[in-house]
C-alpha cells in the first residue's frame, strides 16, 4: 500500500473527442470543463491529488457483465447497421442515439472506472473520480437513458470478485436501474439509490418495497422522492437511512454516483437541490475512512454540473478551506451562473419548489417504510 495514498482524477481527452450528437442533452465537455475548473483552482497537479489518463476497458472486461451479442450489436450499429433488433436492444432511441464513437466513450468510461477500482483495492488511491463514469442504466443486453455499458457495475464487480464488500450509494436524479438489477441477489454488494419518484421520472422503478430478494434480501434500498425536494428533506433522509445502512454494513469499499441532474433548474428532472447537499453528504461518506470511488452520472444543465462536480472533487481531495472562500477564481478562473458568483458552492435557494409539509409527509412515510422493512435485517 502507498503511504498516504492520493486522490485521483482520471481524465483523457479522448472523452470530449468521442462526444453524443449535438443534439444529445448528454453533454461531454462536462467532464473537460470539470477538470480544466479543477486545475485552474490549484487542486489538481501536486502528489497528494493527481491526474491520470484512464485506459478503456477491455472486451473480455466488459463481458464481465455485459452479454457479447449485444457487444458485437454496438458495433454494428456503429458501423451503419440499424434494424428492429437494435431497437429491442434499446438503440437508435432519443435517449440512446446511434453515433460514430460511442463504443469507444463507453469503453472508456468503463475502463477508467475499473481502473479506479483497482487502484483502491490495491491501495494506491485513497478516493478516485471518474466524471466520466456513472453509466447506471444499462443492462446486461439493452441500452438505457444515454447509457450504453455500465461503469458502475464493472467496478463494483470486479472488487467484489475479489472479496470486497462493496457499497453503491447512487445520488443521481433517476434510479439507478440497471446497478440494482445487477446485485439484487446478493449481498456483497450493496446498492441504495436516492432518487425522484418513478411516479414522476424515468425509468419508472425504485419503489420501497424493492429491497432485493432471495440471498440478497434486505441488500438493495430505494429512497424515492417528490418532486421539489429540497436540501435539508434530501440530507434527512439520507441522514436516517442510507447513513445507519452504510455503517451497518460495513464496506470496504464505497462506491459514489453523483449526477448532478438533482440540482434545481435541470431540463431533466424535477428536485430542487443545491450542490451543498451533495458536499455535505460526502463529507459524511468520508467519516467512514474507506475508500471512495466517485463517478459522474446525469446533469443536464452543463454549467451547474460542472461547479457541483468540481465541489464534490473539492471535498473529495480534501480542499475544504478553498470552497469556503466567496473571492475563489485561482488562475485567473471566475466561475459564474445566472444567480451567484461567489465560487463553487450555491446559494441557499430561499423560494419554496412546491409544498413543503406535503413532501415532508411524504418522505416520512418512505423513511417509515424502510426502516420497518430494512432495519431489522441489519440489526439496526
Amino acid at each position: 500500500m502507498t503511504p498516504n495514498p492520493p486522490a485521483v482524477f482520471l481524465y483523457t481527452d479522448d472523452f470530449a473527442n468521442n462526444a453524443y450528437p449535438p443534439a444529445s442533452p448528454f453533454r461531454t465537455e462536462r467532464v473537460r470543463q470539470t477538470r480544466d475548473t479543477a486545475r485552474s483552482m490549484g487542486m489538481l497537479g501536486d502528489t497528494a491529488n493527481i491526474e491520470r489518463e484512464p485506459v478503456p476497458a477491455a472486451r473480455s472486461e466488459i463481458e464481465m457483465f455485459h452479454d457479447p451479442s449485444y457487444l458485437d450489436l454496438l458495433r454494428e450499429a456503429e458501423n451503419g447497421r440499424m434494424d428492429l433488433e437494435m431497437l429491442r436492444h434499446g438503440l437508435g432511441t432519443p435517449d440512446c442515439p446511434v453515433f460514430r464513437g460511442m463504443v469507444a466513450y463507453s469503453a472508456l468510461a468503463c475502463g477508467a472506472s475499473m481502473q479506479g477500482a483497482r487502484l483502491l483495492a490495491d491501495g494506491k488511491a485513497s478516493v478516485v473520480f471518474n466524471p466520466a463514469g456513472g453509466l447506471h442504466h444499462a443492462g446486461p443486453d439493452y441500452a438505457a437513458g444515454f447509457c450504453y455499458m455500465n461503469d458502475v457495475v464493472l467496478a463494483a464487480l470486479a472488487l467484489a470478485e475479489n472479496g470486497r464488500r462493496v457499497f453503491c450509494l447512487d445520488l443521481d436524479a433517476h434510479h439507478g436501474d440497471g446497478t440494482q438489477n445487477a446485485f439484487y441477489k446478493r449481498r456483497d454488494v450493496f446498492t441504495l439509490s436516492m432518487h425522484e419518484s418513478g411516479r414522476t421520472l424515468f425509468p419508472g422503478t425504485g419503489f420501497e418495497n424493492e429491497i432485493g430478494s432471495g440471498d440478497g434480501r434486505g441488500f438493495c434500498a430505494n429512497i424515492p422522492l417528490p418532486v421539489g425536494t429540497y436540501d435539508d428533506a434530501f440530507r434527512k433522509a439520507f441522514e436516517t437511512i442510507a447513513w445507519p445502512l452504510l455503517q451497518a454494513f460495513a464496506p470496504d469499499i464505497v462506491i459514489v454516483e453523483l449526477g448532478m441532474d438533482g440540482l434545481a433548474g435541470d431540463p431533466l428532472a424535477h428536485l430542487h437541490l443545491t450542490n451543498n447537499v451533495f458536499a455535505d453528504i460526502l463529507r459524511r461518506v468520508l467519516e467512514l475512512g474507506k475508500p471512495i470511488l466517485a463517478t459522474g452520472g446525469g446533469g443536464y444543465n452543463v454549467p451547474n454540473t460542472v461547479r457541483g462536480w468540481a465541489l464534490a472533487w473539492s471535498v473529495l481531495s480534501r480542499h475544504d478551506t478553498a470552497q469556503h472562500d466567496p473571492t475563489l477564481g485561482m488562475g485567473g478562473v471566475m466561475l459564474e451562473n445566472a444567480e451567484w458568483s461567489g465560487g463553487l458552492r450555491d446559494r441557499v435557494l430561499l423560494s419554496d419548489a412546491g409544498d413543503r409539509g406535503a413532501m415532508d409527509r411524504a418522505i416520512a412515510h418512505t423513511v417509515e417504510t424502510l426502516e420497518k422493512t430494512l432495519f431489522p435485517i441489519h440489526g439496526i
